[in-house]
């Protein structure tokens, strides 16, 4: 897991961050990833983590 220091647009919450961390493609701030971290299952905004994770784009592995 890398941490991020430049202006990048977070995946979760489409605000201008300069920390977080990079899951494959998808951009996630420091914040909401504790936010993530934090959620129960039986929480109304783990469905919202949830949709907006499905936008990640597993990179090609080619061989």
């Amino acid at each position: 897991m890398e941490i991020i220091k430049e202006q990048k647009s977070c995946g979760i919450c489409d605000e201008e961050k300069e920390k977080g961390i990079y899951l494959y493609n998808l951009f996630i701030c420091c914040e909401c990833e504790h936010k993530m971290i934090h959620t129960e299952p039986t929480e109304e905004q783990y469905k919202y983590y949830l949709q907006k994770l499905k936008h990640i784009n597993q990179p090609t592995l080619y061989s």
